[in-house]
């Protein structure tokens, strides 16, 4: 791989690592949020992430599909599905190691296992994400025969309309699926904003002085109340505003012009040597994922219990960087004492399809 190539694969990682700092922000903010019974400084931050946050983490998702796509699918199931259905199972069958006693007590030994069961068809707590991400890539695979023009326009409609059935897994795959589709179907022009972006940075720091007051009007400025029905659905207590940002069209325009700022800021600051870690961060995303929600309360309780500081927006500050350095801690741990590799890389028990080669890898590490 030339060097061009691996800087091309370098801001995709880079991306990834603010995306996945933005996920845990949302999670740490709104939980301490919640638990304090008031709003902090950084819920505002949240709230205006809120337009490109999970956009830009599903479009950058579905960049490399593209070169898989046509793989046999036996191979395609085993990557793309069997992969990610194992990391759903094992961190929520952990999850609930931790969560199941305090339901027990409260509700009854079988509310708890009610509850497990349910978390198969209706996503639990964080791991939405890797949920979705198999019935994306089954979709993209089952329609590529269809014409992609209306594909996409057939995504953009689900996530035009304020869904609302109360079911996660539908409702966000209508909000999200079009992100990751454009990302399959544009991975070519999103490489080639992150080269334009290489060599314009004036006029990309130009876009972002224009872009960042315009997403912060939109978030904050209340919508018409006689268009409240067709704001998009706050699923899961997501730092919804009930602004003119969650209308329809605009919703789409502000989370299309916010992952061109993302990609343009990743794409820079990935040649930057002080930005490694924010590389490798992107690199071992699934990691973070998979596991700050045990630092996350951790911390949140501690700040909270003890009272050893009062501002809010502070505490979830705290909370999302232990959040997000905690899990490197332990994969660094797991690494270094060769036990628990299993958390993070899928064992061969766990594959259906297994090469008689190795073969070069050629993506990031979802």
């Amino acid at each position: 791989m030339s060097a061009s190539e691996k800087a091309r694969i370098a801001w995709v990682d880079t991306a990834k690592g603010l995306c996945i700092i933005m996920v845990v922000m949302v999670h740490a903010t709104l939980g301490v949020e919640v638990y304090a019974g008031t709003e902090g400084w950084m819920g505002k931050v949240v709230s205006y992430a809120r337009p490109f946050r999970m956009p830009d983490f599903f479009l950058i998702s579905g960049l490399f599909l593209g070169l898989v796509i046509n793989r046999p699918w036996l191979r395609y199931i085993d990557r793309k599905v069997v992969h990610f259905v194992y990391f759903y199972v094992l961190w929520l069958t952990i999850q609930f190691a931790f969560k199941a006693p305090g339901m027990a007590m409260e509700q009854g030994v079988g509310h708890a296992l009610i509850a497990y069961a349910q978390a198969y068809f209706q996503p639990f707590g964080t791991l939405w994400f890797i949920y979705l991400l198999p019935l994306f890539f089954l979709t993209v695979r089952l329609t590529k025969t269809l014409p992609a023009w209306l594909v996409l326009a057939w995504a953009a409609a689900l996530e035009i309309l304020p869904v609302r059935s109360g079911w996660i897994t539908f409702d966000e795959f209508c909000a999200r699926f079009v992100y990751f589709y454009a990302g399959y179907l544009f991975a070519a022009h999103v490489f080639a904003i992150a080269d334009w972006a290489r060599a314009n940075t004036g006029k990309v720091f130009a876009f972002i002085a224009i872009w960042a007051p315009i997403n912060g009007l939109l978030v904050f400025t209340p919508a018409p109340q006689a268009l409240a029905l067709f704001l998009q659905p706050d699923i899961g207590h997501s730092g919804a505003t009930g602004g003119i940002a969650e209308l329809p069209f605009v919703s789409l325009a502000l989370a299309m012009a916010g992952i061109f700022v993302v990609i343009s800021v990743a794409a820079l600051i990935s040649q930057k040597n002080w930005s490694a870690w924010l590389t490798w961060l992107g690199a071992h995303s699934i990691v973070v994922y998979l596991a700050f929600f045990l630092p996350m309360a951790v911390t949140r309780t501690v700040l909270l219990k003890t009272g050893i500081m009062s501002d809010i927006g502070t505490i979830s500050l705290i909370t999302t960087i232990a959040a997000v350095v905690g899990p490197v801690i332990f994969y660094g741990m797991v690494k270094w004492s060769g036990y628990g590799a299993f958390l993070f890389e899928r064992p061969d028990w766990a594959k259906i399809d297994k090469p008689t080669a190795p073969t070069e890898k050629l993506q990031p590490a979802e």
